[in-house]
C-alpha cells in the first residue's frame, strides 16, 4: 500500500533503479515509436492522446513537478488496469496495459495521495488477447490457482485475528498479525486493483485523504502496540474481516491479463525497495521483514507462472531472474528468527542496504518482463 512517508524515505539505491528507467523511458519516447506520452506535473496530467486502439498500450510518464506522483489507468468503478508508482521529480517510467474496447480513465496523483488529476481515455477496435498464446493463457490459469490459494489462507488466517482481537487476547492477535498479512502480501497487486478496499485494509494513518477513517490491518496495529487497548477495536475488526472477503470474492472472480502479472511481479518488488525497507509499512509493531518476504514470494510466485512463455522469448533473462531470485532469498534468511523473521529495528543500516541492493538487482531484469509479455 502506497504511503507519504515514501517521499521522505526513499534508498539511494532506489533512485538510482528508477533514474535508469527513466534514461530508457525517454529515450523510447523520443524516438516516436508509438508511445503515448503523458506530462505530469503537481497541477496536471497531460496525456498526448485520449484514444488508442485495443490491444497493448504504452505510455511514457515524466514527472515534470515537485512532488513523487504516480499514474493509473482506470476501467469502470476504479478498477486499476495498470499502474506505476514512485515517480520522482524529473525521472520517467513505462506502464503498459492490455486494454479491450471501452471507456477508461488515465490518473496522475501528484504527492501519490487522493483520486488524481483524471482525463477520459477511449479505447476502440479490437484486437487479439495476449491469452490467444497458449503459453500465456495457462500463465494466467497457473497464477489464478495461486491467488486462490492465496486467499484461501487469507480469510482463514484473517478470522483467527480477528476473533483474538474481538476476544482481547492482545499476545494471539500480535502473533497473528504478520501471519495474516503474509496472504494479503503476496498477491497485494492483485488485491489493489479494487479500488477503495486496499485502502481500507491496508491504509495507514499518513496517508488518509480528508474525511476518510483509519480501518483495516495498520489501526488494529496500532492499537495493539502503541496504545495496548484493544477494547474498542471489535467494530474495526469486523469491518477488517468484511473487507477482506470482498477482496477474497473479487480476486477469485476476475480474469487477469498476462501483463498484469508482469506488472505486479515489478510492483511487489517496487513495494519492498521504497516502502518496506524504510520500515514505513508496520510502524508500530516492526513486523516489516514477514511483509518483505511475502512480497518476493508473490513476485516469484508471478514470474514462476510466466515461466514458460519467457523460455521461450528470452531464456538468459529467466537465468538471470532465477539468480537475482536466489541472491535475495539468502540475503533475507540471514535475518530469519525461528519460525518468523527478525524485527525491523533489530536490523543495522548494512543490513537494510544490503537487502536493498540485492532487491533493486532483481528489479531491474523484472522491469523487462512486461515488454516481451507484450511483445515489444
Amino acid at each position: 500500500m502506497r504511503t507519504t512517508a515514501r517521499l521522505i524515505a526513499t534508498t539511494g539505491a532506489t533512485a538510482l533503479l528508477i533514474a535508469g528507467c527513466g534514461d530508457d523511458a525517454t529515450k523510447t519516447a523520443a524516438a516516436g515509436d508509438g508511445r503515448i506520452t503523458v506530462a505530469a506535473s503537481d497541477t496536471s496530467c497531460e496525456v498526448a492522446k485520449a484514444e488508442s486502439a485495443a490491444g497493448t498500450v504504452t505510455f511514457t510518464v515524466a514527472n515534470k513537478g515537485a512532488k513523487v506522483t504516480e499514474f493509473y489507468v482506470y476501467a469502470a468503478g476504479d478498477r486499476v488496469m495498470g499502474e506505476v508508482e514512485n515517480i520522482a521529480p524529473g525521472l520517467s517510467r513505462e506502464l503498459i496495459v492490455e486494454l479491450a474496447a471501452g471507456q477508461y480513465e488515465t490518473a496522475c496523483k501528484p504527492g501519490m495521495i487522493g483520486k488524481g488529476i483524471r482525463n477520459g481515455f477511449v479505447v476502440t477496435g479490437s484486437s487479439a488477447p495476449l491469452t490467444e498464446d497458449a503459453k500465456l493463457a495457462q500463465a494466467t490459469a497457473d497464477y489464478q490457482r495461486y491467488v486462490k490459494s492465496q486467499t484461501g489462507a487469507l480469510i482463514e488466517k484473517t478470522t483467527e485475528f480477528v476473533d483474538a482481537v474481538k476476544k482481547g487476547d492482545k499476545e494471539k492477535a500480535k502473533a497473528l498479525f504478520p501471519v495474516s498479512r503474509t496472504y494479503w502480501e503476496r498477491i497485494e497487486p492483485v488485491a489493489e486493483i479494487f479500488g477503495d478496499l486496499d485502502p481500507a485494509i491496508d491504509g495507514r494513518e499518513d496517508g488518509l485523504e480528508p474525511g476518510q477513517e483509519f480501518t483495516g490491518y495498520h489501526r488494529i496495529e496500532k492499537d495493539l502496540w502503541q496504545t495496548g487497548d484493544i477494547s474498542k477495536s471489535g467494530p474495526i475488526a469486523d469491518k477488517l474481516l468484511v473487507d477482506v472477503q470482498k477482496i477474497v470474492d473479487l480476486a477469485n472472480s476476475t480474469p487477469l491479463s498476462p501483463l498484469q502479472l508482469a506488472n505486479g511481479a515489478k510492483e511487489l518488488l517496487d513495494e519492498v525497495a521504497t516502502g518496506k525497507i524504510t520500515g514505513e509499512e508496520d510502524r508500530y509493531s516492526h513486523t516489516d521483514l514477514w511483509d518483505f518476504n511475502a512480497n518476493v514470494e508473490g513476485s516469484k510466485a508471478a514470474i514462476a507462472a510466466l515461466r514458460p512463455a519467457l523460455e521461450e522469448k528470452d531464456p538468459a533473462l529467466v537465468k538471470t531472474l532465477d539468480e537475482k531470485f536466489a541472491a535475495v532469498t539468502a540475503s533475507l534468511e540471514k535475518h530469519r528468527a525461528g519460525d518468523g523473521w527478525k524485527l525491523h529495528n533489530e536490523l543495522t543500516q548494512a543490513d537494510l542496504k544490503q537487502l536493498s541492493d540485492d532487491i533493486n538487482a532483481l528489479a531491474e531484469p523484472i522491469s523487462k518482463v512486461a515488454g516481451l509479455v507484450a511483445g515489444k
